[in-house]
């Protein structure tokens, strides 16, 4: 696989920062809307404003920049879990991840997409990644909360699929927006009530008694 050229080869000027910054919001819009394979060199110049050949100086590939929106994706991806705190209030700490899950997906909706995107395809480009930094956290986060259970603290839940369902029901809001606005109509606000909804749904979930 391609990759971008490398930064630190060489300091970026104030013009070759900002139009790179460009190619990478505009291969954002483009792939999160097209997916990888629909999506075009072509169509990622014009969103950025750029002509194909000053894309191609930036990137060598649609790949290159592919992969650099996602190896800087997975880490923003995975900060809400590595903030689970062992030390914390364990229902305090889910819930706490939950509400993080959530806003991202109000703020970030696109790059939600995006990884949607790479992971229906079978994770071609992130499958190390997931098999190694995220699968280690999330083993490292469920044995924490495997633990609260057994101290009687929360509710004894399945741990990888208390995570998962928190995946499912946060990142859902993002991947298929236009389907919940579409359903709820202009005057509700999806992400409010789904805030209520699942701190209700949790709650009951993790309670002991």
């Amino acid at each position: 696989m391609s990759a971008p050229r490398d930064p630190a080869a060489r300091p970026q000027t104030r013009i070759q920062a900002r139009n790179t910054r460009a190619i990478l919001d505009a291969a954002l819009e483009v792939f999160s809307a097209q997916g990888f394979r629909g999506a075009t060199l072509d169509q990622i110049a014009t969103e950025a404003g750029l002509s194909k050949p000053n894309l191609l100086y930036y990137f060598p590939s649609k790949e290159a920049i592919h992969l650099a929106l996602l190896g800087g994706l997975l880490d923003v991806w995975l900060a809400p879990l590595r903030a689970l705190d062992p030390e914390g209030d364990p229902r305090g700490e889910i819930m706490g991840y939950m509400r993080r899950k959530l806003d991202m997906s109000r703020q970030m909706p696109r790059e939600s997409r995006l990884f949607a995107n790479e992971i229906l395809q079978g994770a071609p480009r992130l499958k190390g990644l997931i098999e190694d930094d995220l699968k280690t956290l999330v083993d490292e986060k469920a044995a924490v909360i495997r633990r609260w259970a057994d101290q009687g603290r929360i509710a004894q839940v399945d741990p990888y699929h208390l995570i998962f369902s928190i995946w499912a029901l946060t990142q859902h809001y993002a991947d298929f927006e236009m389907q919940v606005r579409a359903v709820l109509g202009p005057d509700r606000d999806p992400f409010d009530e789904a805030g209520i909804f699942l701190d209700m749904m949790f709650s009951r979930l993790l309670a002991t008694d």
